[in-house]
């Protein structure tokens, strides 16, 4: 086993943070054509991304509290060998509703990945050091997101959407002997009673009545559900509408990314200098800001391939900047529930985005606009949410 520090334990976390994104976004260029072999409309395609979110929120409930009691290996593993597996059951589904089933399964192995890697994040870092940490490894993690589209499109025009699902069992095959034989143990306070129902129930509670706690998961949410909004409707207003083949849909996706990693590699180099409040404060401006052109542009125009990716670009920078400080903020508080604070956010930021995913799919159309309108809508919410939090801290010194 290695140092928990070392820099190859950093990239195995990065790698299980991963797991959300690259599993949406490999397959995304092939949502046409699944809809085509299954002779179905965008609406239902879209519930294989929403099912998958719905999926992922149910188990950080569960993940969370068995970490915090077993440890963060043993459930790490038994979640990896279920994602391989589920992986496989997408790759061989005959049918659309046995791909949304295979895709919910594939999601609870997923799960494990993320919030145990955030989990483990914590476990080794103090709340600022680990706001780094995060940065960094979000601005390493984007590369999936980046990347997968890309890849996904290629493989989807060389060999069909079914050897995308293939490539997921080989990352999750690959991912799982990595921890296996490299990742240490790394929960040192493990709380025998986090897997008593009643007793989870109860440090839910009261994790959503800390009012910093949850300030940073509203945060969390709305800017990662303005995200999920682009990735729910891009592929069939880019692909179906604008006529991008699947290949250039692929590089306009990674440049909207590549936002996403300026914003979280500036978080990182100016977190320990500017400190969280500040940061998330400037990512919710230009997430509020990209979000109204983005919507502007769609309601007096026909979209463009430009008018779309140049302003989700801008808010993917400003998403960047807040959703690393927010997590880290949000767990920073709770050291020996850092499991549960991680389960419980990952459900909020999840169930909120899926439920966006859902209406961004029903209402699609050739405007775009159910798609900017749903991101300008929750980029508003995350700067009222800042606004809000800046004005009760403000009037806690003044009564201090």
């Amino acid at each position: 086993m290695l140092r928990p520090e070392s820099r190859i334990i950093t990239a195995i976390v990065t790698a299980l943070v991963a797991f959300g994104a690259i599993s949406t976004d490999l397959y995304l260029p092939s949502l046409p054509a699944i809809a085509v072999q299954f002779q179905a409309g965008a609406g239902s395609v879209q519930l294989t991304l929403s099912v998958f979110l719905v999926g992922f929120a149910v188990s950080q409930l569960v993940y969370g509290p068995l970490s915090d009691r077993f440890g963060r290996r043993p459930v790490l593993l038994a979640g990896l060998a279920l994602y391989v597996a589920a992986s496989l059951a997408c790759a061989l589904a005959g049918s659309l509703a046995l791909l949304i089933v295979a895709r919910f399964c594939q999601a609870l192995g997923a799960c494990a990945g993320v919030v145990l890697g955030r989990a483990i994040v914590r476990d080794l870092h103090e709340p600022a050091q680990a706001a780094k940490v995060l940065s960094y490894i979000a601005s390493a993690m984007a590369l999936a997101p980046a990347l997968g589209p890309i890849l996904g499109g290629y493989v989807e025009a060389w060999l069909g959407w079914r050897a995308n699902f293939l490539l997921l069992v080989g990352f999750g095959a690959l991912t799982w002997l990595a921890c296996l034989s490299l990742l240490p143990e790394t929960n040192s306070r493990r709380n025998p009673e986090a897997t008593r129902i009643g007793r989870s129930l109860a440090i839910y509670r009261e994790l959503a009545a800390h009012p910093l706690y949850r300030g940073y998961v509203l945060i969390c949410a709305f800017g990662y559900a303005g995200i999920f909004a682009f990735i729910s409707g891009s592929s069939f207003l880019l692909i179906e509408v604008l006529g991008l083949p699947p290949e250039r849909y692929g590089l306009c996706f990674a440049a909207v990314v590549a936002g996403y990693m300026i914003g979280a590699f500036t978080s990182g180099r100016l977190t320990l200098r500017l400190g969280l409040e500040r940061l998330i404060a400037v990512g919710a401006v230009i997430g509020l800001a990209a979000g109204l052109l983005a919507a502007g542009l769609t309601l007096f125009a026909a979209p463009t391939v430009a008018g779309l990716v140049a302003p989700v670009f801008l808010y993917l920078i400003g998403a960047g900047l807040m959703l690393p400080n927010a997590m880290a903020g949000a767990m920073g508080p709770f050291p020996e529930r850092a499991g549960a604070a991680s389960a419980l956010l990952g459900f909020v930021q999840m169930v909120f985005a899926a439920g966006l995913g859902v209406l961004v799919g029903q209402l699609h159309d050739a405007s775009g606009r159910s798609m900017t309108f749903a991101i300008a809508a929750v980029g508003l919410g995350a700067a009222v949410t800042v606004w809000s939090m800046a004005q009760r801290r403000r009037a806690r010194v003044e009564v201090s």
